[in-house]
């Protein structure tokens, strides 16, 4: 949350803001419409400058920028438009409990200490006088500065949260600099490409877990017939983590889809593994 050249004035905020959101593919969708008329009449009729992150990640960043009466009246149709989506989504549903509209800011994590206060009075604070709940995660995002602050409530009490929040973040600036959170894609497959591992990653999916090992700045392996031969640079600690993560977890199942040109394969079973510590084993 940024501001430009404004100030906190008794009559109420006389600011430019930018604010980002957190959104999962599904709220994104709904947000943007068909051929993108919501977001274009969100634009038109708050006068807030509104963008999606772009990519395929299941998660996205909306950020919205603009005076403080285009940002709270972007944020009031945001929220009415999950609630139009609640009431919709329970027409033909048994559930009788109506969920709240859930919206997730991005904060610096160095402003949620202020947010939060002392001893929880400050965010305390916020809930009863609006009516919302508001939760600051303890964990920052991944490989960020940021924490998500998740408000859940009526429209109307999402909108009175905001701009309580809103006040907090301008009386305490953040501290040094920031680190953006930007969603990653949810996986990478393993690819082989002239016999060598290609993927910055490894990945071994056992159900619904996912382990994920360190990414390798040369490539781990080199494929000879059916055997896998460690690479000279790989060290017997790093083979050894990758046999336990095997055995933590086997099988391997695929691993999404294969990157054009290149093939992809995937491991079946510990064999390879094995093989590999047993090779480094008779070097060493």
């Amino acid at each position: 949350m940024n501001t430009k050249e404004g100030k906190v004035s008794e009559g109420g905020l006389n600011v430019t803001l930018t604010i980002r959101l957190l959104m999962h593919g599904k709220e994104v969708g709904s947000i943007i419409g068909k051929k993108g008329e919501t977001v274009k009449k969100m634009r038109e009729e708050s006068g807030a400058r509104i963008n999606i992150s772009e990519g395929t990640c299941p998660e996205r960043i909306v950020t919205i920028t603009g005076p403080t009466d285009a940002i709270f009246k972007a944020f009031s149709m945001i929220a009415l438009k999950f609630e139009e989506d609640i009431n919709a989504s329970m027409t033909n549903s048994s559930v009788t409990s109506k969920p709240p509209v859930t919206l997730r800011l991005v904060v610096p994590a160095s402003q949620c200490g202020s947010l939060i206060g002392k001893g929880g009075s400050k965010i305390k604070e916020i809930r009863e006088s609006t009516g919302a709940q508001v939760q600051v995660a303890g964990d920052m995002l991944p490989n960020s500065t940021e924490r998500a602050v998740t408000i859940s409530g009526t429209p109307d009490a999402i909108i009175q949260c905001v701009k309580q929040i809103c006040v907090v973040m301008l009386e305490s600036p953040p501290k040094g600099a920031t680190i953006p959170y930007r969603p990653k894609p949810a996986s990478a497959p393993i690819i082989f490409a002239g016999g060598q591992v290609r993927a910055d990653t490894i990945l071994a999916s056992a159900g619904n877990h996912t382990v994920l090992a360190q990414p390798q700045p040369a490539p781990a392996f080199t494929i000879q017939g059916q055997y896998a031969i460690p690479h000279p640079d790989v060290s017997p600690a790093h083979l050894t983590k990758l046999h336990q993560l095997a055995m933590q977890h086997p099988p391997f199942t695929p691993l999404g889809q294969t990157t054009p040109g290149f093939p992809a394969y995937t491991f079946s079973n510990l064999n390879v593994w094995e093989m590999l510590c047993n090779q480094w084993s008779t070097h060493n």
